[in-house]
């Protein structure tokens, strides 16, 4: 019998070979992977990692019944590792967590937490080894607890958990605590704050279906992988961008809450939080069929969770049923600040293919036609990104650098590239070119106008005015913000007043509103109004078509 690291250099080599004859090998090779014990962490990780990615990526339905039937296996292997009185800390670091027949423990957000108690109650406790701090405690709970006030107020060593038993009865301590914050008279994001504050570590002992091992989504038929994998250098992203919208379809309330179900459980168990997961708006979510078995599913956000400017689109993606990867954009009129992350082990296969993809797809959901990349995810402080040369995959679909220096840099290494047989960048190098954002236009009227955006300045430059004009009053400035907008566009005050307050602070800013046409006016209005409605899309179609406030955005953000 081969032994376990002989094994799993067959497999990984094997794994993005396609064919009757590679998919027979592959088979025998997961056959025998059945019958050998692995008795350190290190190889289980791997033998996951590659099984899920066979997974994904399989050869026939053969080759998907075995990799299924050993990942079935996993949970057994960890206790094996258990018995050997093996430390299996590995199996739990973040990079890997996620494994079945493990948990994982966090200061999970409330919403989270939330969800958790509401859905796996069982499945939850508080982590108290952890725990740091009981003054938090000692101040917020006396609010749930009567007479706590006469133990945590004077005495020390409080017995908190004590306190906690004789209060919650039969329930769950998580799923209690949970309700008194739900029963505060206060806002959700109030509630939210004060939970956070405790800083309350969490234990979630999920089961296999909701591990990374057993984690799928249904879908009606497996896409088999019979030729070789679509490389980078056969990835136009012109031909993607001209090719039809994809199909897609609007799922039900029903669907559409199962869905956000299964990305923040794919999320969390990676100790992950994607604002657009967490806050997602299960009556506007879109699956969309990519092509190649990839299936990707997009939320949008509800009114109240918005965010002041920018429109919010999330989207998970599955292979085949298994969740690979996720993507971001916040847009802000033409422009999509883009965040694409596909999960490491799935990262050898058709990554540039998918990648163009998804950003076809927003394209034809939201009309953007430049997305932007921040420099962490081509480097930047990111060494994972300098390793796989993140920089040049963005740069050969087009991508380029917003700053002037870089593009100079980046020729140059392009000329040492086209003279030099075998040249690598050096990392050093890459460091450089990782210092400044990207950006890929599809309008070249238009290139060169976002260059020297953050959306962060307009910030700066509230919180300014707010200094010199509000002696730092946030609320009386908000109040002005509303008034003066409202009265400019002949907006209802009551009806518009969260997306008035959040426009009407930028607009302080902007000199001569008062003197823009009746079409700008109307223009701006129905931004306004549409920013709180059902579909945030519309809001970006509608901005797109305002050049006169596009111009005043760019320049308040390019100060």
């Amino acid at each position: 019998m081969p032994t376990v690291t002989h094994l799993l250099e067959q497999l990984d080599a094997l794994k993005s070979q396609f064919g009757a004859a590679y998919a027979r090998q592959i088979y025998s090779v997961l056959r025998q992977l059945a019958r050998v014990k692995i008795d350190d962490p290190e190889s289980l990780v791997r033998v996951h990692e590659l099984l899920l990615f066979v997974r994904a990526y399989p050869h026939n339905a053969s080759v998907v019944q075995q990799t299924e039937k050993l990942l079935r296996d996993i949970p057994d292997r960890v206790e094996h590792l258990r018995e050997l009185d093996v430390d299996v800390s590995a199996l739990e670091h973040p990079e890997v967590s996620g494994i079945a027949g493990l948990s994982v423990t966090d200061t999970f957000t409330f919403p989270i937490v939330s969800w958790l108690a509401q859905l796996k109650p069982t499945a939850l406790s508080f982590y108290w080894e952890w725990f740091e701090d009981e003054n938090r405690i000692g101040e917020m709970w006396p609010t749930f607890l009567p007479l706590l006030e006469e133990d945590a107020f004077v005495e020390a060593h409080i017995p908190f958990r004590e306190w906690l038993r004789n209060a919650r009865g039969r329930q769950t301590e998580v799923r209690w605590l949970i309700g008194r914050f739900r029963r505060l008279r206060l806002t959700e994001t109030e509630q939210a704050q004060l939970y956070n504050s405790q800083k309350l570590y969490l234990e979630w002992r999920y089961s296999y279906r909701e591990s990374r091992t057993g984690l799928r989504v249904p879908i009606k038929r497996i896409f088999f992988h019979e030729d070789p994998l679509i490389p980078r250098r056969d990835v136009r992203l012109e031909e993607e961008f001209n090719r039809p919208t994809p199909p897609t379809r609007k799922l039900s309330l029903s669907k559409g809450t199962l869905a956000l179900d299964v990305a923040r459980n794919a999320s969390t168990v990676r100790y992950r939080e994607l604002y657009g997961f967490t806050n997602g708006d299960p009556r506007s979510v879109y699956q969309i069929s990519l092509g190649r078995g990839v299936e990707l599913v997009v939320f949008t956000l509800p009114p109240e969770k918005r965010l002041p400017l920018r429109a919010y689109h999330s989207a998970m993606i599955y292979k085949n049923g298994v969740p690979i990867g996720y993507f971001e954009g916040l847009s802000l009129f033409e422009r999509m600040e883009s965040g694409f992350n596909l999960y490491y082990t799935f990262r050898d296969g058709e990554t540039a293919w998918l990648y163009a993809r998804i950003l076809a797809v927003m394209k034809h959901l939201t009309g953007v036609t430049a997305f932007t990349l921040d420099p962490y995810q081509i480097g930047f402080d990111n060494e994972e990104g300098i390793e796989s040369g993140a920089f040049w995959f963005y740069r050969k679909l087009g991508f380029r650098s917003m700053s002037g220096e870089i593009q100079k840099l980046t020729k140059n290494e392009e000329e040492k590239i086209a003279k030099r047989k075998n040249y690598r960048t050096p990392a050093t190098t890459l460091r450089k070119l990782a210092a400044a954002p990207m950006i890929l236009e599809l309008d070249d009227s238009k290139k060169g106008d976002w260059d020297h955006f953050q959306l962060r300045q307009m910030g700066f430059a509230v919180q300014r005015l707010m200094s010199e004009e509000y002696g730092g009053d946030a609320e009386r400035m908000r109040q002005s913000a509303t008034g003066t907008i409202a009265a400019t566009l002949g907006i209802d005050t009551y009806i518009e007043a969260k997306a008035l307050q959040e426009f009407g602070l930028v607009l302080l800013l902007v000199r001569g509103v008062n003197d823009w046409d009746s079409a700008d006016k109307d223009l701006l209005k129905r931004i306004i109004q549409a920013k709180g409605s059902s579909e945030e899309t519309r809001y970006l179609r509608l901005m797109q078509k305002h050049a006169r406030l596009r111009a005043a955005i760019i320049k308040l953000g390019s100060a």
